[in-house]
């Protein structure tokens, strides 16, 4: 919560300058003046003194950073999002090199990969060593979740972001 200019109730302020020169105790009144004349917006920073410090800062920087550091927290409280990528026991080696590029681009960027190789037959020997190998190359930018699952008509690992 940001306060600043007139919605700071104390009646005398610890003022700091533009450039961070201490301008010491002052009453609100002549704060808000000096604010007003050097186009700039007076942000209180703690209220757990007394007199609470407060700032002059150029108008309009205090909100922008506020909204920005509010934006980051949102973003940090997002779970990261799965992202699922298909290959086949029988992928050629380009085609493998494209699947790693593009997992690795995806765990770059904060976001979970989950592969899944498709089996038929006797397949999956095949599916849990080419996944294994997928592992190992992708070891620096991402960490599996747990154990290679073989299922049925699939093999799956999910791989989370090294943070």
């Amino acid at each position: 919560m940001l306060i600043m200019n007139e919605k700071i109730k104390a009646s005398e302020v610890r003022l700091t300058g533009v450039d961070g020169e201490e301008l010491g105790v002052v009453s609100r009144e002549e704060a808000l003046a000096m604010a007003r004349e050097l186009k700039a917006d007076l942000v209180c920073t703690s209220l757990l003194s007394s007199p609470p410090p407060c700032k002059l800062v150029p108008r309009g920087t205090a909100k922008q950073a506020a909204a920005k550091e509010k934006q980051q927290e949102r973003k940090a409280a997002q779970p990261p999002k799965v992202k699922e990528i298909r290959l086949t026991p029988h992928i050629e080696d380009h085609d493998y090199e494209t699947k790693r590029r593009q997992a690795e681009k995806l765990l770059a960027s904060g976001d979970a990969v989950q592969f899944v190789v498709k089996i038929q037959g006797k397949e999956g020997p095949q599916a849990k060593g080419l996944l294994e190998q997928l592992l190992k190359d992708l070891a620096e930018v991402g960490r599996k979740e747990s154990g290679i699952q073989l299922s049925g008509k699939q093999a799956a690992v999910k791989v989370n972001p090294v943070r």
